[in-house]
């Protein structure tokens, strides 16, 4: 992984921190108060985030430190919010992407597929299998929070097998038979 990677990963967990961090509560009155954004540590991960060199992409918008100290706080929120909106959009489509390559692969072993790429590809571009596995994608991201990069790892992990092949045939074949 290239330092460009590892600086936006740092920035994604940073945005991640922020978002699972709780509101507090309100006073002895019994009132609960909702707290307010967090504008400094906001603005630090858009300080972050224009250190990655990554902000043009990230947020359509190319920002320099002296600019971020600059912002005002609506403008501070309105770019964590694009964001969050980037962060979850490259979640989601590498989430659809593993789980739609390791898919094909698995129903490749069991049945004979022409083009696996082209399979794959046509699986990718179909819209409802699409906005199924982003929604999908989206549930697992709210409930699942931190367990979703093991989530992802595995799919990494699965999309790194060798898939099909003559070899698992020959292994099966090669198998002891239990006799009666």
């Amino acid at each position: 992984m290239d330092v460009e990677n590892l600086e936006l990963e740092e920035a994604m967990s940073l945005l991640q921190t922020e978002l699972e961090a709780e509101p507090s509560s309100g006073a002895a009155s019994g009132v609960v108060q909702m707290a307010g954004p967090d504008i400094p540590a906001l603005r630090e991960q858009l300080a972050v985030l224009v250190s990655t060199g990554k902000a043009q992409e990230a947020i359509g918008v190319k920002l320099t430190h002296e600019q971020v100290k600059r912002l005002s706080d609506k403008d501070v929120e309105k770019y964590v919010t694009r964001y969050k909106t980037y962060v979850g959009s490259k979640t989601t489509e590498s989430l659809i992407d593993s789980f739609i390559f390791v898919a094909a692969n698995a129903v490749g072993h069991f049945v004979k597929i022409k083009d696996i790429e082209a399979y794959q590809k046509e699986l990718r571009n179909d819209y409802i299998i699409n906005r199924q596995l982003s929604t999908l994608a989206g549930q697992l991201a709210l409930t699942c929070g931190n367990a979703l990069s093991v989530a992802s790892a595995a799919l990494i992990t699965a999309k790194n097998f060798e898939y099909g092949g003559s070899q698992g045939q020959q292994d099966v074949e090669q198998l002891p038979t239990i006799s009666e």
